[in-house]
């Protein structure tokens, strides 16, 4: 085999030049610059009702499971906030939600806010014993023996407890397991007692924080104990027909339906029901069980709501009295009855309205005193019941029944607690079409004696959503400028600019913005507490970023990255400045301004800077993503000089992150294919230039990159992209580094042979235009390529060296055209320098011979195998296609190769058919008879 040799056969390929014309312009040229056309970073439609962004973000803020864990390490000022807005959600903005469904979405957000650490106080009965009555006894002495046990029940009162909110809580769980577990083994007067025993809790405010989640806990039990009393009274009322079957009660049933044993059964509820004493207990376990009426007649249920809501007039205690309204209002939602009329709504908040000076009697004083606790902090208790009691009223309701609501809470006295409940729960757009009465209303709530900045907050929050009339947002912003001056807690201030940012931000220019951030960095500059306001801070900096309409000019501003300055700890910094730039990459913006990209590069820089060792590698994947969609959107259009100065400047900015080194080479290659794009391909000696400068900083930039096979993609990509614009010396440089590289490859212990087979074909399909360096002989660089390749520790196993040589014998083989395929515009390749030279197209045949003994040798060495087969075949097809079968040695060669393809038999015969009968009659250029010598049998 030694002795054949490679004879070349010689076609010609026709390409058809492109016609080029040359320019008189170019992007070096100096740019003038245009006034900058303002862009919204995000834009939310405005109309009647809300955005869906707005519903959107309503909707997210409902609390899960890991926003209750996020929300535990806020600092204080942060959480009170949060948890604000959790409990302040629109009703109006959800008009699917029904009173019960709006109740369900606050209980989390009211568990998880109003918490305490002290020892709660409770004088409470012991546990219940369970009923003890015996079943031989009479129905009299069954009756008597429970009234004993409940009078027992409620006299028993001098136990007193101090246990923690923790243990507080297991107790009402076990109260609710023991009445579920009473009520299914039939111990109907325990669990009565158990009701009442609930009930009795929500009479005591000792440690005052605690109650309105101890009165959703409890509310529940009392709850479970209504339906368990209904469903007992229905399924007594239910009848049987002669034949045994039983006659379900419709939903809408009336008590002509109902028979008389059933109703007396309901009566004697009741009955038990009014034998309480305490009035609070008596009071809750009926409206617990309130629904049961409905058997005894149509109107007492609705009759009873408005009795036992001038019942509560009794009630001492006004924080009682109002969560004790706000169940009432809640049961009375679950009849279809009362949902249709919502007088006895109004009636309780009237009784509100009127008791309002009860919260400034000296029992509140010397209970607030006693618990340390601020008017504000107790006006806060209220606003789970008052605001839900107002969501009702407001639910559904029409612009001018909202007015009616509005002029009947009013019409006395102005209640800083019912004003602030309208103004979170009325809808955003009613707010804000009546803003300076708003405004009004709340300088004549000025005189109570507490400060105003909640109800302010919460009017800024309304237009935040929906903006208010055109025509008012300069004396709004007047206004509200005014009293920011005069806050001088900083607290305060902090939390009244959080509620009043999203307005400014969608309704007014960078230049109200800043003036506010430069007061807040005057506030809290070089002050000792200044990581306390952290995180208000980043909620305001998270607004800005999200609401403003002109991104660019934000960055511009003079507060803008001395605001970011205030956020000292490193981590919080790099939160901020990913948010930002989260953003910003999510919008369609191009930056051109030198200015705004020097912004985005500090920015950038800080994510840059908290890369360490023990960065995660998800962390590290996110940081270089977020900075290469930064540079690619940082486009200074024809000032392509400016452009490869930027990346200069971000290649020593950030030099830590791989992704971020590779996205700057790729966008130098396109800015180098850009340019020439302008020129046309016509280079003048400036833009020669350019382009070598260019070159140069790809070849500089690569080798910093750490993954070996970046470095070869990137190598082949700048070589190829600087021989396309005539810049040989830097593509030969490229090249070169490429050998270089493959030789580090063998040493990478996560190398693939499959992608440096894949890789080395890309980089032979470049070979064969490249011109060869006259300094170095003839096909200089395809020599040095073998002989690294033959170095090279391959898999003795594999088949990756043989694949390889045989793309060397195609190359070779086109290389010896008098025409190359194709060509590189502008650059000469080797067809064009040596014109077909006898002793270039020798040098060709010799290194083909020399690959061809290589082959025949590893396929020797490779035994008869399948493997060993195809690459007979593909050999084969080799030399049909690219040698002179004139040549007698080729002419044998091939015949052997056939002859052992097919004495294997391991490549299906249909395969080796199709073969033969395609250059049999496809291949007319070829001699029949040396066809018939080649296939022979």
């Amino acid at each position: 085999m030694a002795s054949f040799h490679w004879k070349i056969k010689r076609d010609y390929f026709h390409i058809k030049k492109k016609l080029l014309r040359s320019t008189e312009d170019h992007p070096l040229k100096n740019v003038v610059v245009t006034e900058r056309i303002p862009r919204k970073l995000s834009q939310i439609p405005i109309d009647n009702g809300l955005s869906a962004n707005e519903q959107t973000s309503q909707a997210e803020d409902i609390l899960d499971p890991l926003t209750m864990l996020a929300l535990k390490d806020l600092d204080p000022l942060s959480r009170m906030q949060k948890e604000d807005i959790d409990l302040n959600i629109q009703s109006t903005d959800e008009p699917d939600l029904s009173p019960l469904d709006l109740w369900n979405v606050k209980k989390t957000a009211i568990l998880n806010k109003y918490t305490t650490s002290s020892k709660i106080s409770i004088t409470s009965n012991e546990w219940p014993q369970g009923d003890k009555v015996e079943r031989s006894q009479s129905m009299v002495d069954k009756v008597q023996n429970r009234l004993e046990q409940l009078d027992s029940n409620l006299e028993n009162t001098n136990k007193k407890m101090e246990v923690t909110q923790a243990e507080y809580v297991e107790r009402i769980e076990m109260l609710k397991r023991e009445l579920e577990a009473s009520w299914n083994s039939e111990q109907r007067v325990k669990a009565v007692k158990i009701a009442i025993q609930c009930a009795k809790l929500l009479a005591e405010t000792e440690e005052m924080s605690f109650y309105p989640s101890k009165f959703v806990q409890i509310t529940e039990i009392l709850d479970i104990f209504g339906s368990f009393v209904y469903n007992r009274l229905k399924h007594m009322a239910e009848t049987k027909t002669s034949g045994g079957r039983t006659v379900t009660l419709p939903e809408d049933f009336t008590p002509q339906m109902i028979s008389e044993s059933a109703k007396e059964t309901c009566l004697n509820w009741f009955h038990k029901i009014a034998s309480i004493r305490e009035l609070v207990p008596r009071l809750y376990v009926e409206l617990a069980i309130i629904k049961s009426y409905n058997f005894i007649s149509t109107t007492e249920a609705q009759e009873a709501l408005f009795r036992i809501s001038n019942m509560i007039n009794g009630i001492g205690n006004p924080l009682v009295a109002a969560y004790t309204r706000c169940y009432l209002c809640k049961v009375g939602q679950t009849m279809s009855i009362s949902r249709k009329n919502n007088a006895y709504i109004m009636l309780n908040l009237d009784c509100i309205i009127e008791n309002y000076n009860h919260l400034f009697t000296q029992n509140v004083k010397k209970a607030l005193n006693r618990e340390q606790m601020t008017m504000y902090k107790y006006f806060d208790l209220y606003m789970p019941a008052l605001n839900f009691i107002v969501e009702i009223l407001a639910l559904n309701a029409s612009d001018a029944e909202l007015v009616n609501i509005l002029q009947h809470c009013v019409k006395t006295k102005i209640s800083y607690l019912v004003l602030n409940s309208i103004l979170l729960v009325f809808k955003p757009s009613f707010v804000a079409n009546r803003t300076v009465d708003f405004l009004e209303m709340i300088g004549q709530c000025a005189d109570d004696g507490y400060t105003i900045s909640t109800l302010l907050c919460s009017l800024g929050r309304a237009l935040g959503k929906y903006p208010p009339p055109s025509e008012q947002l300069r004396p709004i912003l007047r206004n509200i400028k005014k009293f920011s001056s005069s806050f001088y807690d900083l607290v305060e201030y902090i939390v009244y600019v959080e509620a009043w940012m999203p307005f400014v931000a969608k309704n007014f220019k960078v230049r109200e913005i800043n003036t506010i951030l430069g007061d807040i960095i005057a506030r809290i500059f070089n002050r000792d507490d200044c990581d306390y306001f952290m995180n208000q801070n980043k909620i305001i900096m998270k607004i800005l970023l999200e609401n403003v309409d002109d991104f660019e000019a934000l960055l511009t501003v003079d507060n803008f990255l001395p605001f970011f300055d205030l956020f000292q700890q490193d981590s919080v910094r790099m939160e901020m400045c990913k948010l930002a730039l989260k953003i910003f990459c999510e919008s369609d913006i191009k930056i051109s301004d030198p200015v705004v990209a020097s912004t985005l590069s500090f920015l950038c820089t800080v994510l840059h800077d908290s890369v360490d060792a023990l960065t995660p590698e998800d962390e590290l994947r996110q940081i270089g993503s977020i900075i290469c969609i930064v540079i690619r959107k940082i486009d200074y259009g024809r000032d392509v000089e400016q452009q490869l100065r930027f990346y200069v400047e971000a290649r020593s900015s950030f030099s830590n992150i791989d992704s971020v080194l590779i996205e700057l080479v790729q966008r130098t290659a396109a800015l180098m294919v850009k340019t020439r794009d302008i020129m046309q391909g016509f280079h003048n000696r400036k833009t020669a230039d350019f382009m070598r400068a260019c070159a140069a900083y790809c070849f500089i930039t690569i080798p910093s990159i750490s993954s070996t096979t970046d470095r070869l993609e990137l190598y082949l990509l700048s070589g190829q992209v600087a021989l396309y614009n005539q810049c040989l010396g830097q593509a030969d440089g490229c090249f070169k580094a490429i050998l270089k590289t493959i030789t580090e490859y063998d040493a990478d212990p996560n190398r693939d042979e499959h992608y440096l087979v894949s890789f080395v074909k890309k980089f032979l399909s470049t070979i064969l235009i490249i011109p060869d360096n006259p300094d170095f002989g003839v096909l200089s660089l395809l020599r040095s390529l073998l002989n690294i390749l033959r170095k090279y520790d391959w898999d003795q196993n594999g088949t990756s060296l043989l694949s390889i040589y045989l793309c060397v014998l195609d190359l070779l083989s086109v290389m010896a055209q008098e025409t190359l395929p194709y060509h590189v515009d502008k650059v000469d390749s080797n067809d064009t320098l040596y014109g077909s030279d006898e002793k270039f197209l020798s040098e060709i045949e010799k290194m083909c011979k020399i690959i061809l003994t290589e082959v025949l040798n590893l396929l020797k060495e490779k035994g008869t195998s399948k493997k060993q087969s195809a690459l007979m075949l593909e050999l084969f097809v080799c030399l049909m296609n690219r040698c002179d079968l004139e040549d007698g040695l080729t002419r044998k060669l091939a015949f052997n190769l056939w002859q052992q393809c097919r004495k294997h038999g391991l490549i299906e015969k249909k395969f080796m058919e199709s073969i033969k009968k395609y250059y049999k009659h496809k291949r007319s250029e070829i001699n029949e008879e040396i066809m018939e010598q080649i296939f022979r049998d």
